[in-house]
């Protein structure tokens, strides 16, 4: 399998502008699919309770934070998102030298939702998904149609000081801790010789494979790849633009720095094609603990046709209508065997107008370019609203409890208006 999808960035202090980290994220899924935005409540739980995630059950903790996800709508977990402590984590498919396993196991996504409605910080989070892969493992079909789709997983993890780089290859891992400058990863490991932690039989299992000889510097990327790592620098690669792109702006990453470079298409980093940009996501978290994070979801494919609309934690936050898919609970075909034999309307009521909106922007110059100016317009008036609010903190929680929702309800009234 060649890879083919996704991009992940984070940049924290002296790369950005303040003391804040910037994590960013492109979803590249199938284009027929559909991401949606959702939000969970903190929630406790009784002993013995299971979770059910896309294929299997686990064991559920004691108490879940409140997460935001951005998540294809057909399955539990998430492609990446956000929790009440301002951790962030994306995930990536990479593929190497072990096979992918199509047994039904924990899926990446499922670990991004995991390791958010568990961990406080993303040490923590490392730790979270680490044991997940040791005790359930991960595998099974990463596309709703069963086609066999199957990929191990990388990981970028951030919270107010520091952000970690985990990759995987089936239960075996490693870590890299990344506490100033900037990362990106795509489709290919990306750990070499700076390993912070490790699964403790990751070395041994590779030298008994023929992988490593067990006297040369290890270098997780080398021995568990395809490939050697110079493979990963190659020019015109998704990674190498997107790391030159952030070298470019070090020193001065923004917000907005990120959306544009979540936006270019000419990178490949925003795609086009089978495999699209279906969801984006922008967080900004200030080092400060007493000042909030914002969040910036999408929730509609292509950012460079979308608005990146601020979601931040407060309480009594209800559930994101207007970017939440129709619900079919047991009825739903993923959860019935044989599986797939069709595939329910997934579309929520913001994608079904963006939808109508991006065919007037394709057909239709003039009018296209006037709503995407409009488009523009709204995200730079919002994130002046959320720049008064990281800077100087919340001072009327109940006014942001519907930011995000009434953020999207404005998009909508734009492509009204058009």
């Amino acid at each position: 399998m060649q890879p083919s999808s996704c991009d992940t960035f984070v940049a924290l202090p002296p790369s950005t502008v303040g003391q804040r980290i910037i994590f960013g994220k492109n979803s590249d899924r199938p284009c027929d699919e559909v991401q949606e935005v959702v939000y969970f409540p903190a929630k406790d739980y009784e002993a013995g309770k299971k979770v059910e995630c896309t294929y299997i059950e686990i064991e559920q903790v004691a108490h879940t934070y409140a997460v935001v996800l951005s998540k294809p709508a057909w399955l539990w977990g998430a492609e990446m998102g956000a929790n009440e402590h301002q951790v962030c984590i994306g995930n990536e498919a990479v593929w190497g030298r072990e096979s992918a396993d199509d047994e039904e196991a924990l899926l990446g996504m499922d670990l991004v939702r995991l390791g958010l409605e568990r961990a406080d910080t993303a040490e923590r989070a490392v730790d979270v998904i680490a044991e997940l892969l040791e005790k359930y493992g991960q595998g099974g079909s990463c596309m709703e149609d069963d086609s066999g789709f199957t990929y191990h997983n990388s990981f970028l993890i951030s919270d107010r000081k520091e952000a970690w780089l985990l990759e995987t290859s089936g239960k075996y891992w490693a870590a890299e801790r990344v506490e100033a400058g900037f990362r990106n990863i795509s489709n290919e490991y990306n750990i070499t010789t700076k390993i912070d932690k490790e699964h403790p039989e990751m070395r041994e299992y590779a030298r008994n494979k023929g992988w490593w000889d067990g006297k040369t510097k290890f270098n997780f990327a080398t021995v568990y790849s395809f490939t050697t790592t110079a493979r990963i620098e190659a020019a015109g690669s998704r990674y190498c633009e997107g790391k030159k792109m952030l070298k470019k702006s070090n020193g001065h990453i923004t917000a907005e720095r990120m959306m544009d470079i979540l936006r270019d298409k000419d990178s490949g980093i925003n795609m086009e094609g089978m495999f699209m940009t279906t969801g984006s996501m922008v967080s900004v978290i200030p080092s400060d603990p007493a000042l909030p994070g914002v969040h910036y979801f999408t929730a509609t494919p292509d950012p460079d046709r979308s608005v990146f609309k601020p979601f931040i934690f407060v309480s009594n936050i209800t559930q994101l209508k207007e970017t939440t898919s129709p619900s079919y609970g047991p009825d739903d075909p993923v959860k019935k065997k044989p599986r797939f034999q069709s595939k329910p309307d997934r579309k929520h009521e913001l994608f079904v107008k963006h939808e109508l909106v991006a065919a007037i922007i394709d057909s239709y110059k003039d009018r296209g370019k006037k709503i995407t100016e409009s488009m523009r317009k709204l995200e730079k008036e919002k994130m002046t609203q959320m720049e008064e609010v990281l800077s100087h903190g919340v001072k009327e929680p109940d006014s942001l409890v519907n930011l995000f929702s009434g953020s999207v309800q404005e998009e909508m009234a734009v492509y009204s208006k058009h």
